[in-house]
């Protein structure tokens, strides 16, 4: 073999190694998630969401607190730039504006479906959605979450890993619209009152039920 082929077998060598050990690490994301819905069956965190138009252009951001108990049990606390909860009890999703004086509620297996809380918070996520592994993104880990129920109002979800630890969701809806969320602060199985998924509809406040 002349030294041309030879560096050519090197560089073919190369490629197939990079292209395998790539295949190898969106599959490990695959798994994380798997590993995740399996072994933390309750956690905390602190978020950051970023909601982009359709464009690419509008941006609106936000930011919370998030906590969820295996199975369906949840609440989000968003607390800038405008106060909202949204409580999973088991039953149903409550949610309730401040600003507007305003909550509703839906029946859990309505409201979850397909969704990032399904995901965090349900029972078995290969039931609920087809997973595939994405290319790794700036040092993120990305699993692509085809909800199997189709509802019409998400297209898609993704899911980010670092190792083994949960920090990122992105949700693309039906009009194009793409909400990233961002965890930081992440604490798994720790235990959470059951109180934090409780809600009752403050005096005063009209409750839209669907």
């Amino acid at each position: 073999m002349n030294l041309l082929n030879l560096n050519s077998s090197r560089r073919l060598l190369c490629a197939a190694a990079l292209l395998l050990g790539s295949g190898l690490a969106r599959a490990d994301a695959v798994q994380s998630l798997k590993d995740f819905v399996r072994e933390v069956r309750s956690g905390r965190a602190s978020f950051s969401q970023t909601v982009t138009a359709p464009d690419g252009k509008r941006k609106k951001t936000s930011s919370g607190t998030f906590e969820f108990q295996r199975p369906n049990l949840f609440r989000f606390q968003y607390q800038k730039p405008f106060e909202q909860l949204i409580v999973g009890d088991g039953q149903k999703v409550w949610t309730f504006d401040a600003d507007l004086n305003q909550a509703s509620s839906r029946r859990i297996g309505q409201a979850l479906a397909g969704t990032p809380a399904a995901l965090l918070a349900g029972g078995n996520v290969e039931k609920d959605f087809e997973l595939k592994a994405q290319p790794s993104e700036a040092g993120v880990d990305w699993v692509l979450a085809l909800p199997r129920q189709a509802d019409g109002n998400i297209q898609q979800l993704r899911v980010g890993f670092k190792g083994r630890e949960l920090v990122a969701l992105e949700v693309l809806d039906a009009f194009g619209q793409r909400s990233l969320m961002q965890l930081s602060q992440l604490q798994t199985n720790v235990p959470i009152g059951a109180e934090r998924f409780r809600f009752e509809v403050p005096k005063g406040v009209d409750l839209l039920e669907q």
